[in-house]
């Protein structure tokens, strides 16, 4: 299990805590718990809850946007 301190919130108000990955390229992961940490290309969204994906969108449009392919989900749209 990864140390408390590898996480951290965007926000105050998240539910979702993000974990560093410094050493990783391009890896995106974040847990709920500290305890599951699921992998945001290889597990959103079939390996959340219903609940837990509400979450993850409503903290997230931008990872929701680019999953669904709507408009907005690059910078520059």
């Amino acid at each position: 299990m990864a140390q408390s301190s590898d996480f951290y919130k965007k926000r105050k108000k998240d539910l979702i805590y993000w974990k560093d990955n410094l050493d990783k390229i391009g890896v995106f992961e974040f847990s709920f718990d500290k305890e599951t940490v699921y992998n945001l290309f290889r597990d959103y969204p079939q390996a959340l809850t219903p609940r837990q994906k509400e979450i993850f969108d409503k903290e997230n449009p931008f990872w929701a946007r680019f999953f669904n392919g709507k408009k907005g989900a690059n910078p520059g749209d």
